[in-house]
């Protein structure tokens, strides 16, 4: 081998050797990134408060029940309707026939969709365009306001839309539909120990008072609504077997005697325009779960958007829909119409009570609505730490910066506070009121009707109206909006009239 030839077969080695240091160099480096990436990751799958914003990486699947996922969310936001009501429907199906119940509750579901709300087509109302949402894709009207305005509680969205005045209000009226739903709960545990006991009034009232201590309160410390979404799995079956339930009752007894196919469908006669009122009143109850949807919108992850409210809506509502008609339809046939039906399911099972399948059952209902007792709590704490921060003079974002007593900032010590205060004063309403019908129709008319159907229109003509170049009064929002409104405002002073004549006697 010539001498020029060896130089360079030895400098072709020496860069190949360079060019394979290089490339290990390369591939260290990129190892490492990973390492360090994988090691973040897990570092903030360890903290709670960054689990609901980090993003789900090849590294890592996120769990589809996971807090803040489409599923438990619309689980959750279903549970926070589906309570106390589904116990009741059937006895208003009884007075007013189950063609107009039905109607009562396709037309809440509707509504409620409609605080999902449509810019283009509006005969699109219930259908998901998964491929391409946006125009046509279904909007939540509550979760819009709150995405656009990064706010997750109706006190700090009205403070941002309106004035704090305007926050307060809406708050109380909210703590009301909370505060009175959350006290129907108890009542129903109530009725369900004296089913199964036979207990008389003060042994009921201390049962009410024991739950309330021993259950209620170390529920209603939760520092997030997701936390409850397998318990809301469960008591969402819990109901599914109370309707198993009343198809057996029915099956085993046969079709009650009362029922012909023209009252079953029509009613039995002499419903006046009240009864048909509270109808409406408890079917407006039965749908209320707006209270917590800026909390469990500021809850999805990855992160908030209106294409994953619209699908948590469209499935709630579902649940929800089906449920209550089911009930409805099968609570009629087996008990009844008119008097033949009592306050409750509850106390219409009473001559079975002691059937195992029934008492399972029974229990089953318990558990149900008391886990629906975290979802009520949660918007009346929202509403009080409003209320301290604004005594205190901070905002929504200073708890990092408050100050720390005994490991938990000052802040977390007066919603602890908050929400033990609050389930005092619901064991108080829950032994005073013993009737759950008169309370669930009074709440629906007076606080759910202004919560669900009168602020949502106004936060949307809010957040438009500062948009002053496009905003328009006879846009076919703006138009929808108003309407929306003017339902709202019906339903609030008629529906509160109607379930106020009730409890006074007249």
């Amino acid at each position: 081998m010539s001498c020029s030839a060896y130089v360079i077969s030895i400098s072709s080695q020496e860069s190949g050797c360079v060019a394979q240091r290089t490339y290990n160099r390369k591939m260290a480096v990129e190892a490492k990134a990973e390492a360090v990436d994988l090691e973040t990751a897990v570092s903030e799958v360890s903290t709670t408060d960054s689990l609901a914003k980090m993003q789900p990486t090849k590294l890592q699947r996120q769990s589809s029940f996971r807090r803040g996922g489409v599923i438990p969310t619309a689980i959750c936001l279903s549970k926070a309707a589906i309570g106390a009501g589904v116990l009741s429907v059937s006895v208003h199906a009884a007075e007013v026939g189950a063609l107009y119940q039905l109607a009562c509750l396709m037309l809440g579901g509707m509504l409620t969709v409609l605080s999902i709300r449509c810019r283009g087509q509006w005969s699109t109302v219930f259908l998901v365009h998964i491929d391409n949402p946006y125009p046509k894709a279904l909007k939540w009207m509550i979760s819009v306001a709150s995405i656009e305005t990064k706010k997750w509680s109706f006190e700090d969205v009205c403070e941002e839309l309106f004035h704090p005045v305007m926050s307060i209000f809406t708050g109380f009226m909210n703590a009301c539909v909370c505060l009175g739903s959350a006290a129907g709960y108890l009542i129903v545990c109530g009725q369900v120990f004296v089913v199964i006991f036979q207990a008389d009034n003060a042994t009921r009232n201390l049962f009410v008072v024991l739950v309330g201590i021993f259950v209620c309160c170390p529920m209603a410390l939760a520092r997030h609504v997701g936390f409850m979404r397998h318990l809301a799995a469960l008591s969402v079956g819990a109901l599914i077997l109370l309707v198993i339930v009343v198809a057996w009752y029915m099956g085993d007894r046969g079709i009650d005697e009362s029922v012909t196919t023209e009252n079953f469908l029509l009613g039995p006669g002499g419903a006046t325009f009240i009864t048909y009122m509270n109808s409406i009143n408890n079917m407006i109850f039965a749908y209320n779960n707006q209270f917590n949807v800026p909390q469990l919108t500021g809850e999805l992850t990855p992160e908030p958007s209106r294409n994953g409210m619209t699908k948590v809506a469209l499935l709630s509502t579902s649940i929800s829909f089906l449920l209550y008609a089911s009930v409805s339809i099968l609570g009629v046939l087996a008990f009844g119409v008119a008097e033949n039906q009592k306050d409750s399911l509850i106390l219409d099972l009473m001559p079975v009570r002691k059937e195992i399948h029934v008492l399972i059952s029974l229990i089953a209902v318990m558990f149900s609505v008391l886990t629906c007792f975290q979802f009520h709590i949660y918007p009346v704490r929202q509403f009080l730490a409003y209320l301290v921060r604004k005594a205190r003079g901070r905002s929504s974002d200073d708890e990092k910066t408050d100050v720390v007593y005994f490991g938990r900032s000052l802040t977390r010590w007066y919603d602890i506070f908050c929400a033990l205060g609050s389930v005092c004063l619901v064991v108080l309403i829950a032994v005073v009121i013993t009737s759950l019908r008169a309370m669930l129709d009074f709440i629906g008319a007076f606080g759910a009707a202004y919560i669900s159907f009168m602020v949502p229109p106004m936060w949307i003509i809010a957040l438009r109206r500062k948009d002053e170049k496009n905003f328009s009064w006879f846009s076919r929002e703006i138009l929808f909006s108003v309407s929306f409104l003017a339902l709202g405002l019906f339903l609030f002073v008629f529906g509160t009239y109607s379930a106020i004549l009730p409890i006074l006697g007249l």
